[in-house]
């Protein structure tokens, strides 16, 4: 019995599994037959608007500014070089380096033994050439009166043979004595022949002597210019640098000493491109005179000086380009020759151009501006100058139109975006001016940047006293102390 039951459970439990999965394959087929018969929906689909930063464009007046780098140096600088070579038996004590001279002061002194010797036996040659011109000018004219002697002899010798003639003629003298008188004029004749040579003998000494006297006196000058050569003077007034000599040390002729810099009349040399130099050319192919400034960095303080523009390079040195321009400075205190400066020129103004970041422009040169609907528009534009981290472009109907400032892969044409409008251009101006960037320090760094600064003996007094003053203030510019860590090295 029990075996019965057992079996008759279990035909009965496999029976109802049976059941329900038969009951279970007939739901599924009939989800599936349900599922397919449906229409197929698509979901409702919504656009993706974006937030982007917008500003107005607005045509302005605008004067760009053309920075470039260059080194100061000096419009008027001599190299100190002896014209003799010798011992140096005297130095100026400001003839070191740095040391400031005045014009026509004495920078050093050579022995001029050799020199005045060489004066004295020109003195000495000049004295006999004289002597001898003197002599000779003495016998030129004892040879003239001895001519004139020797015709008037002749002139007597003839008139003794006439006179014997005549009287031979009547019959009264003989051939003889006529003959004598004519030989004493021929000899009277010759006679004046020899004294006529010992006058052109004479003169040729006359003038031997005379070029002997003219050489004596160019030796004499030679020789005193020599003996001035012993003695070094300042041309100008100015600085030294360069300066390696000793007293008692031997220097040899055209040796360079060191060079003699006039700190009053500084310039700046400054290399651009070609595209750059034609833009400060006027109509007539002349460079511009435009005012520039010239800024130093100075420990954390900029120097700044002002200056015009003055001249360009006549030709284009081996392995350059671009055009090098030379600026004349204002006002050179604390500027030093060798200085390497930062130069920004003021160029001729541009009209009707907008100002926009340069991160609003792609490299096709067109920007993405409002259109209806907040959609996005392209336009193209015409890039006119950069300027740090903005630029100046014209472009059709861009006036009043909003502008995006930054471009992203995900922006283009048609896009709907949400503008986000910040305050106005000439508001941020005043506002990063009445608060720019302060710290406050800590005592510890604070010293620190203090130390430095008065430990630095290259720092002109004036920026020293300007930057302690800074630092001891409860708040220091962060530039100021952004610099002077750079130097520190912290």
């Amino acid at each position: 019995m029990r075996f019965l039951r057992q079996s008759l459970t279990g035909l009965f439990l496999t029976l109802l599994t049976l059941a329900l999965l038969t009951m279970a394959g007939q739901t599924i087929r009939e989800a599936v037959q349900d599922r397919m018969a449906r229409e197929a929906r698509m979901p409702a689909v919504q656009e993706r608007i974006f937030s982007v930063n917008v500003v107005e464009a607005r045509f302005e007046t605008v004067s760009p500014v053309l920075t470039a780098f260059g080194q100061v140096q000096s419009r008027r600088m001599l190299e100190i070089r002896p014209a003799v070579g010798g011992r140096v038996m005297e130095l100026a004590p400001a003839f070191v380096e740095g040391g400031a001279v005045t014009e026509g002061q004495v920078l050093l002194r050579l022995d001029p033994a050799d020199a005045q010797s060489a004066l004295a036996r020109a003195e000495n040659d000049l004295t006999d050439a004289t002597a001898e011109a003197r002599d000779a000018a003495q016998a030129i004219q004892l040879a003239r009166e001895e001519v004139a002697a020797a015709e008037e002899q002749a002139a007597l010798q003839e008139r003794a043979a006439a006179r014997q003639r005549d009287i031979a003629a009547r019959g009264i003298g003989s051939e003889a004595a006529v003959e004598l008188a004519e030989l004493s004029a021929s000899s009277a004749r010759q006679s004046i022949l020899a004294r006529r040579q010992a006058l052109a003998q004479a003169e040729a000494r006359l003038a031997q002597s005379t070029t002997a006297q003219t050489r004596a006196e160019i030796a004499l000058a030679e020789a005193e210019r020599r003996l001035e050569d012993t003695v070094l003077r300042a041309r100008f007034a100015g600085m030294l640098s360069g300066v390696t000599l000793v007293e008692g040390g031997l220097v040899s002729a055209n040796e360079q000493l060191g060079q003699l810099i006039d700190p009053d009349r500084l310039e700046v040399a400054f290399r651009v491109s070609t595209g750059q130099y034609l833009r400060l050319l006027d109509d007539a192919g002349r460079l511009r005179d435009l005012p520039l400034r010239v800024r130093l960095d100075m420990f954390g303080a900029d120097m700044e000086r002002a200056g015009r523009l003055s001249r360009a390079s006549a030709a284009v040195a081996e392995g350059q380009s671009g055009r090098l321009l030379y600026a004349t400075i204002a006002d050179p205190s604390g500027l030093k020759p060798g200085d390497f400066v930062t130069v920004e020129v003021q160029e001729p103004p541009l009209e009707q151009v907008v100002r926009l970041p340069g991160s609003s422009m792609d490299s096709s040169e067109t920007v993405l501006v409002l259109g209806e609907n907040d959609r996005l528009e392209v336009l193209p534009v015409t890039l006119m100058r950069r300027q740090g981290n903005d630029i100046l472009v014209r472009g059709e109907a861009l006036e009043g139109r909003e502008v995006v400032v930054e471009r992203s892969p995900l922006l283009g044409a048609g896009i709907r975006v949400s503008p986000l409008r910040g305050p106005d251009k000439d508001d941020q101006a005043d506002a990063m001016q009445t608060r720019p960037d302060l710290l406050e320090l800590t005592s510890e760094r604070r010293a620190r940047l203090i130390t430095f600064v008065e430990a630095n003996d290259r720092m002109p007094d004036d920026v020293r006293t300007r930057l302690l003053t800074q630092l001891q203030a409860d708040r220091v510019p962060a530039d100021v102390v952004q610099r002077l860590e750079q130097r520190i090295g912290g």
